[in-house]
């Protein structure tokens, strides 16, 4: 069963919270991450207040992805995630 916009949203908001209050996470998560965002922009689910937001955090996953540290990573952008995710839950 195909995941919508508000779904998508969701789970988006929920790795990038865990990322944020439990200072770690994985690649993998990372990857779901830039799944979710590729098919909210070639859907056209992603507004476009959200889409600016949308582009920010696939940037911080590929960054993650090739960081020799990811949990250093992810601690470094503490106040982006928590930003990120306002931003998410006001826009969407």
């Amino acid at each position: 069963m195909p995941l919508n916009a508000q779904h998508q949203m969701n789970i988006l908001k929920d790795i990038l919270s865990n990322h944020q209050s439990d200072c770690c996470g994985t690649v993998a998560e990372c990857e779901q991450v830039e799944r979710l965002i590729q098919s909210m922009l070639a859907k056209g689910y992603a507004s476009t207040n959200v889409q600016a937001t949308l582009q920010n955090v696939y940037k911080y996953t590929q960054d993650a992805k090739s960081a020799t540290h990811l949990d250093e990573h992810i601690q470094t952008n503490q106040q982006n995630l928590s930003q990120w995710v306002q931003e998410l839950s006001t826009l969407s």
